[in-house]
């Protein structure tokens, strides 16, 4: 079985290329890709060959850890069925590339257990559920509910909604581009500066940006807490006296778990979370290179989702 691909061939370089797919276990399902989105951050750390090494990083590599198909293949022993809509949140299925984290492809072979079933009535939005999940898994880090998020893009955005949908007081979300300050739903969007003397007991950082680190430590009350949610490529480091004298706290938020995946699904179930309005950008597979560009420098998009429906 062989299937189109978006490979990062070396950093700074993509192609769309077939690859052949390891086969088939029992436990398996075979994936038919709809959509698959692009993070800008991790994945362009990969494409610019920025990441930090860790064990299994190699070149070439399949990207993508956002991708929602439906399953046209399933083992005996794989828990799905053909015909469910399901996310995939990676796969290590290629014989000529790494699987790193390996979503980015028309067909996929992906354990079953790996897969999480959906039903989402607009599809494309499924993409969106590592990203949903990195949201909850960042607000439930905190012991107390963040008042103040740093960052409206696609994750400060879903970090704010799950803060809302979870029951606590709307955040205010700090945003110095123009071009990012709408869209919000049930929570004010406002420039850093507009309340130079309000204090927060939690902040969430969503920017990914380093340099916000001491002007969020700032905004702390006495014993506050800030939670790093972005990956910063760059040190991050802080001055030590103001955060000494509030006795800061400061943790980081990683990978979600399977709870948060599931805590999701419930609140957009419930009708308490949404995930809509956040794709912007759409292209097919025979326009990567160029998607990937508008995604990892283009401020107006917030999301941009691979069209696998499109032939590569």
């Amino acid at each position: 079985m062989r299937s189109a691909a978006i490979v990062f061939e070396k950093p700074g370089k993509l192609a769309v290329r077939r690859l052949t797919l390891t086969a088939p276990e029992a436990s398996d399902v075979v994936v038919q890709s709809h959509f698959s989105g692009v993070s800008s951050g991790t994945e362009k750390m990969l494409f610019e060959g920025t990441m930090p090494a860790f064990p299994g990083m190699r070149y070439p590599l399949v990207p993508g850890y956002e991708t929602v198909g439906t399953v046209v293949e399933a083992g005996a022993t794989s828990g799905r069925s053909v015909g469910d809509q399901v996310f995939v949140p990676g796969a290590n299925c290629y014989a000529d590339a790494a699987g790193l984290f390996g979503a980015s492809a028309a067909m996929i072979v992906v354990p079953g257990a790996r897969t999480v079933r959906t039903d989402f009535t607009q599809e494309e939005d499924a993409s969106l559920l590592a990203l949903a999940a990195t949201a909850h898994h960042a607000v439930c880090r905190s012991t107390r509910a963040a008042s103040l998020v740093i960052g409206h893009g696609v994750l400060g955005r879903l970090i704010a909604r799950v803060i809302v949908a979870t029951g606590n007081p709307p955040p205010t979300v700090w945003e110095t581009r123009d071009t990012r300050c709408s869209g919000a739903q049930g929570y004010l969007v406002a420039a850093p500066d507009s309340e130079p003397d309000l204090r927060h007991q939690a902040i969430i950082d969503a920017s990914g940006d380093a340099t916000v680190v001491d002007k969020a430590i700032g905004r702390l009350n006495r014993r506050g807490e800030l939670v790093l949610a972005g990956f910063y490529g760059e040190r991050v480091d802080f001055a030590f006296p103001a955060a000494f004298m509030k006795e800061a706290s400061i943790a980081i938020a990683a990978e979600f778990t399977p709870a948060d995946v599931q805590a999701v699904l419930a609140l957009v179930r419930a009708g308490r979370l949404s995930l809509g309005g956040l794709i912007t950008h759409h292209c097919a597979p025979s326009d990567a290179a160029s998607a990937y560009r508008t995604a990892f420098n283009d401020p107006d998009c917030l999301k941009m989702i691979i069209d696998w429906r499109k032939a590569a």
